[in-house]
């Protein structure tokens, strides 16, 4: 015989085996399997509903909601026995399940961009794969379809016009994992004309020339044909047939284009540390748009440990070695690696 001393009121009442054995048979999908009590003391464990779900998070209520389907039996059971006032029906109960199944792709996004290792080449290809998921039918849609459309619009209109900024269309490109998979046949030949452009410039035009391309200056000078003439008229048409003089930057390109994508959980720095030697045109650019990242959410934890450092115990710490101690507390474990 055991007491909850923590759960509600009507609760708290001498429970024998045969009183709560039926009831964990019911919720074989749940965490109610771990009991080793009686199943009433499940509910003293706070981290079931609320305990573990902090406030002060943004996707706090999605936690909840979730919570509340996995004892979705226990507060059927509770509800039976207690004559609960009002409780969900099997159609709600449904509607509840299909709107998680929604929120869960944005929920992984959450977390994916969350992370010290997210960057601005993840924003494309994440976009993208959102929008694939709110435009395709699936059983789940009964009763959320206006929902899910709504959403849909709304991804639509907040990111419209991503695929126009430089800095996520390059860094997606520069990124092994996705490259230009992503991209239409338009924005890859605009996104590689930008690239291009920006080897151009760091560079220059002598670097930029396969070995064997340069001209050969022992031969004469071709003489200039008279401005107006049939010569230079041909020679206009020739100038637009010649094909473009491939630079080292342009066959580094085309060859890492060529390969497949790496995995999506391997480390894009890493990948260019390893070819730095082959792509060494390319890699400068990558180690500058692959830094970016893409939310501000670790900027914000640095300055949520800020304040574990400078507390009312440690207050009389200058600026300069709170600094200090940031620096030291984000990069240490990057020297370990």
């Amino acid at each position: 015989m055991s007491y909850c001393e923590t759960m509600p009121q009507t609760w708290q009442k001498p429970c024998e085996k045969e009183d709560w054995q039926p009831y964990r048979a019911w919720c074989t999908h749940s965490s109610w399997l771990s009991m080793t009590g009686c199943w009433h003391s499940a509910w003293c464990q706070t981290s079931l509903l609320q305990g573990d779900v902090s406030s002060g998070t943004s996707n706090a209520p999605l936690k909840r909601t979730v919570r509340l389907l996995q004892q979705k039996w226990a507060l059927a059971a509770f509800g039976a026995e207690h004559e609960v006032p009002a409780s969900f029906n099997s159609n709600q109960w449904g509607l509840i399940e299909n709107i998680l199944k929604i929120l869960e792709p944005f929920e992984e996004l959450t977390r994916a961009i969350s992370t010290s290792t997210a960057s601005a080449a993840d924003v494309i290809p994440s976009v993208m794969a959102l929008k694939r998921f709110l435009s395709r039918d699936s059983p789940s849609d009964h009763g959320v379809g206006t929902t899910k459309a709504e959403l849909l619009r709304a991804v639509t209109r907040r990111f419209d016009g991503i695929e126009n900024e430089p800095l996520y269309t390059l860094a997606t490109l520069l990124d092994p994992r996705y490259k230009d998979r992503c991209f239409s046949a338009e924005l890859k030949a605009h996104t590689r004309g930008l690239l291009l452009d920006l080897l151009a410039t760091q560079t220059g035009p002598d670097e930029g020339q396969e070995p064997g391309d340069n001209n050969n200056t022992d031969e004469p000078a071709e003489k200039m044909p008279r401005p107006g003439s049939l010569s230079s008229m041909l020679g206009e048409i020739m100038q637009e047939e010649r094909p473009q003089q491939a630079t080292a930057a342009m066959s580094q390109l085309n060859l890492y284009l060529s390969e497949p994508v790496i995995s999506r959980d391997a480390d894009p720095l890493a990948y260019w540390r390893a070819n730095q030697d082959r792509f060494s045109a390319l890699t400068i650019a990558a180690r500058a748009y692959l830094s970016a990242p893409c939310t501000s959410v670790d900027s914000e934890r640095l300055f949520s440990a800020a304040s574990n450092i400078l507390d009312d115990r440690r207050s009389r710490l200058s600026a300069k070695k709170v600094e200090m101690l940031l620096f030291v507390r984000k990069n240490l474990p990057l020297m370990h690696k």
